[in-house]
């Protein structure tokens, strides 16, 4: 069997695993804990309220201290989505620029996009790549999405398109 062959069939492998890995862990969260409704066709991966990144502010992972939990009096709305700041500088700064700090593929996983899924986020597995926020569902998600990132993006921004208005239950 060739080298490329057994590349290939072990590539397989690890991705049928993460894809079954990520279904076991959705079902072992409690409904309440899931941030997404697996029948919503939604392109935006919000809770039951709309609140987008879990509560996460989108521009407190641009800087050097990471991703801070928002504050509900501090928010606005982006594409349908709410979003939740630290601050109102961070606010303004989104406000002012709203597709700079909105996650990619909607906040949806960027590994379970590039393997044609749309799964919740972990809102602390996270990465920013050439200025785009990245996440990922679990540890191992992204373990796999890090060891070949610029290809993973490659594959998840093919994919997006086709699944974006997809509910993740039919995918």
């Amino acid at each position: 069997m060739s080298a490329h062959i057994r590349f290939s069939r072990r590539r397989l492998l690890a991705s049928t695993a993460l894809v079954a890995l990520a279904a076991l862990s959705a079902a072992a969260l409690p409904r309440a804990a899931q941030a997404y409704d697996e029948k919503s066709a939604s392109t935006l991966n919000v809770d039951g309220q709309g609140v987008a990144l879990k509560g996460y502010d989108p521009v407190s992972y641009f800087s050097p201290g990471g991703p801070a939990r928002g504050r509900a009096s501090l928010a606005a709305t982006h594409e349908g989505a709410i979003y939740r700041f630290a601050s109102a500088a961070n606010r303004d700064a989104f406000k002012a620029n709203p597709a700079r700090f909105a996650p990619a593929y909607g906040g949806f996983c960027a590994m379970g996009v590039a393997l044609e899924k749309k799964l919740d986020v972990d809102p602390q597995l996270w990465r920013i790549v050439d200025g785009k926020l990245y996440l990922n569902v679990h540890k191992e998600a992204q373990a796999r999405w890090l060891e070949d990132v610029k290809g993973n993006i490659g594959q998840a921004d093919a994919i997006w398109g086709r699944i974006k208005d997809k509910a993740p239950k039919t995918l």
